[in-house]
């Protein structure tokens, strides 16, 4: 099973393609996308909906898994990140994807066990959950994106056996 996962955002996108061989999960591909400020609010989206299509035709995933919106105070921050997060959802269900989403806490009890673990204790689990090659510098979104792919992978599993 292969799986493009969503760390949802509209100046910067987490995106990442995990495969899962046999028992262990395996980092394909993952990228911090970002838009440029001096684009226009549609050609940014567009250009979200683009790199989400693309990486979908080079991958070919099975399921795309995305975290749901935690709303801080800033409003049109937040309603950027919703329009691009719909943007990269329609671009998932256009490709046949199944569109898993999972919220923050979620995320936090699949990889750390604990749902207020921080961004660093996320990151120190991922690490140690998944291979990434050591030569590989990542950004926070790119590791909120993987941790979003493996919560896909341990619901599967539990889905899987029933509980």
């Amino acid at each position: 099973m292969k799986v493009i996962s969503i760390d949802p955002g509209y100046e910067r996108v987490g995106i990442a393609i995990i495969e899962k061989l046999q028992s262990k999960e395996v980092l394909l591909f993952s990228e911090c996308f970002r838009t440029s400020p001096k684009i226009s609010h549609g050609g940014r989206l567009r250009l979200i909906g683009e790199e989400i299509e693309r990486i979908i035709d080079e991958f070919q995933p099975d399921t795309m898994a995305i975290e749901t919106l935690f709303f801080n105070d800033n409003q049109k921050t937040a309603m950027a990140v919703s329009e691009a997060r719909g943007v990269v959802i329609y671009e998932g269900a256009r490709k046949g994807l199944t569109v898993r989403e999972f919220t923050p806490l979620e995320i936090k009890m699949a990889v750390t066990s604990y749902g207020r673990s921080d961004k660093q204790q996320v990151i120190e689990m991922v690490k140690r959950l998944i291979i990434i090659p050591p030569s590989s510098k990542k950004l926070d979104d790119e590791y909120d994106a993987i941790a979003v792919g493996l919560t896909c992978f341990a619901y599967e599993k539990v889905n899987a056996i029933g509980l």
